[in-house]
Parts: structure tokens; sequence; C-alpha cells
């Protein structure tokens, strides 16, 4: 199992959720994190939690559905001098359900793609690099088991795109220490997922961490967080180890 210690994570949506769930468990295996919001004043208490557990820690702030912001939080990131060497990409917006989906405007479309899908390519087509030029890197994209909803097909098709662009790019990274997988916490209680999702959002630990701590070096895994709640982080990294790494073949 990897060790994180020491290491610097980039969590977007890590103000609430489960991006906060995610940023207070990896604080407490001492991985130093790279909080994002929209604003600043959202991780004002997040960072000030995980730095009373002992790592470092520091605010960034972008508007995901605005690519120059995505693109000037990772020039900050850059200016810093931070070597990311994890990324959770947890940040996503449901824009809306719409009943008669017939009339589904293509704003929720531009807007899901933007935020759940481009966002999430920018920010790996400049980090990952990096991860491989040092040797180092986990990259753990969040995804949903939305289907059958064409209420919601913006979003459900934002999350089809990053589920292909993953398992794609992970091809290209076999024989490297760079892995990227596919992460669903589930249908949780969040802001996200309503009040009246079936699961806490709780829940989602371990499971929705543990690509970060995979060290075989296999890309494309598919790793379903409900199926790792209440298990210790050491048996479900030996869980996970079990579940078939498929990538695309070329």
């Amino acid at each position: 199992m990897e060790n994180v210690r020491g290491r610097w994570a980039l969590i977007t949506g890590a103000s609430r959720g489960v991006g906060y769930q995610t940023a207070i468990f990896m604080a407490k295996q001492g991985c130093n994190l790279v909080l994002h919001s929209r604003s600043l004043e959202h991780t004002k208490t997040v960072e000030q939690e995980v730095r009373q557990l002992g790592v470092e820690a520091y605010g960034v702030a972008a508007d995901l559905a605005v690519n120059d912001e995505v693109v000037a939080m990772l020039d900050e990131i850059e200016a810093k001098g931070t070597p990311i060497d994890i990324v959770f990409n947890n940040a996503a917006v449901q824009i809306a359900y719409r009943t008669d989906y017939w009339k589904t405007p293509v704003e929720d479309f531009e807007k899901s793609f933007q935020i759940n899908f481009i966002a999430i390519t920018t920010i790996c087509y400049r980090l990952i690099p990096k991860m491989i030029e040092r040797g180092y890197g986990r990259v753990i994209n969040t995804t949903s088991g939305i289907k059958n909803e064409p209420e919601q097909a913006g979003y459900a098709a934002s999350k089809a795109a990053l589920d292909k662009w993953t398992k794609d790019l992970a091809s290209r990274l076999d024989g490297t220490n760079v892995i990227i997988n596919l992460t669903d916490p589930g249908w949780c209680r969040t802001d996200l997922g309503g009040p009246y999702a079936p699961n806490s959002v709780e829940t989602v630990i371990p499971g929705i961490t543990v690509g970060a701590f995979m060290d075989d070096k296999k890309s494309g895994r598919f790793l379903h967080a409900q199926n790792f709640t209440g298990m210790t982080l050491e048996d479900a990294v030996a869980k996970a180890r079990t579940i078939e790494a498929t990538p695309y073949v070329i």
C-alpha cells in the first residue's frame, strides 16, 4: 500500500460533501492538501481543520465553469512550487431535473461538460505530464452510476464522457508509476445528491480515496466507494487490487 505522508494532493470541491470527507481522511494519513472551491472563503474551515491534523494546506479558488479560471488556479499552484502528487477530481454539478426531457436546453450540456469533464481534462493535461517526469502520480476521477435518466441528460452524458476519456488515457500510462482510476461515491446525502439519498456522506470513506493508495501501477479501475464502506484502509486497498484494471485496448 502506498504511503502518502508528505505528498501533496489537490482536491476539487473540498469545502463540503465528498470533497470535505476526502480532505479530512487524507490529512489523517499525513497528506498535504491544496483545497479547491469557488471561493477561498468556502475552504477556510476545512483548511483550519486539516492543519490541526498536522499537515500543510492552502486554498485555491476557481469557478470550474470558466476554463480561464481553472488555468489561473493551476498557474497559482505552479507558481507556489507545489508538486501535486495526487488529484481528486471531485467537484461536479447536476444542472436540473428536466421532466419534459425533450426540451432539455443546450445550456444543460454546455455547463455540465465544462464543469464535469473539460475542467478535469484541463487539470489532468497540466499535472499528469509533471507526474510522469517525477515518476509518481495518482489521479482519481469521480464519476456517477446514473443511468436511464434522460431527465438528467447533461449530467449523465458528461460523466459518460469522463469515463471514456479516463479509460482511454489509462491505456497510455501502463508501465509508469502514474495511476488513473475512476471512483463512484454512490448516491449520498449531499447538496448534489439531495436529502433523500440512501447513503450518508461518511460512507464514502475509505473507498473514495482508495485509488490514491494503489501501488501496482495499474490504471483504468472502477472503484465504487460503497463497496468499501466500513473497511480499514489496508483491507480496502487489498480488495481494490482484486478489481480488474480495464483501460480500453488500443
